[in-house]
Formats: C-alpha cells, structure tokens, sequence
C-alpha cells in the first residue's frame, strides 16, 4: 500500500506542462503525477543543455527511490489538479477561487484529505469552527 494517492491516470504520465504554478490552494482534487527534478549544477547528469528536468512518476516510492539513489535531485513533488481551491490573499483572507489549475506540491500536503463537495463551502461557512484550517486538515 503506497503511503500517497496513486495517479488519477497513469497512461498520462509526462504529458503535463512542466511549468505549472507551485503550493497553494489547501485543497486537491487528484494527483496526476510524482516528479522529481533533476538540477545539473547539483550534481545531476547534464542532459538537458544545463537546464532542470524532472521525471514522472505513478507512485510516490517510486519516485523517492529514484531522488535517493541519483545525485543532483530534490524530493518528489506531486503534481495535483485542482478544479477549484481557496487562495490566501494576503495573511487569514481567503479567496475561493472557481477554475481548475494545475500546481506541484510537497507531497506531505497530501495527508490532508481530498477536497469533497462541501469542503470549500464548510471553510466559508458562518458556522465554520474558529479554526477553519481544521475543516482542511480533517478535523472538523
């Protein structure tokens, strides 16, 4: 059993953009894909003109095995879809943002459970909990 999601579509794998935005959102909807990406500065097999490339993955070991055992690489990241996702303007205001991106993330933001059909309306909800980042984390 893979400690994260598998893939929503293996036979896809690698056919994402590679620049894609980074964090954020607190919600997920699927991963699409593990990557780990390469740096030839850091050690890295340079084949790429001395540019960063990464390799994708359908599980989050496989991935990790692959960052251990080659030089020059980070953690894996997760490539996840979200069809909509709440935006933190600027420090506690947040934003529900209604259209679907695309977005790599430490895979331990994974933990939190996969955004439901409530779960956005519960966070703006007047009767959400004092804490409303609880209802992301599971805990509401």
């Amino acid at each position: 059993m893979s400690t994260y999601p598998p893939v929503k579509t293996p036979h896809l794998l690698g056919t994402y953009p590679a620049l894609v935005s980074a964090g954020g959102g607190y919600v997920w909807d699927e991963v699409l894909e593990y990557r780990v990406w390469c740096h030839p500065h850091a050690g890295a097999p340079d084949t790429e003109e001395g540019n960063d490339y990464y390799y994708v993955f359908a599980t989050y070991e496989e991935a990790l095995s692959f960052a251990t055992a080659n030089d020059g690489t980070e953690p894996p990241l997760a490539l996840v879809l979200q069809e909509e996702y709440i935006e933190e303007a600027e420090p506690a205001v947040f934003v529900h943002i209604q259209e679907q991106r695309l977005t790599e993330w430490p895979v331990e933001c994974l933990t939190r459970p996969r955004r439901e059909a409530t779960t956005i309306p519960a966070f703006f909800s007047p009767t959400a909990p004092r804490n409303r980042l609880d209802i992301l984390r599971g805990l509401a």
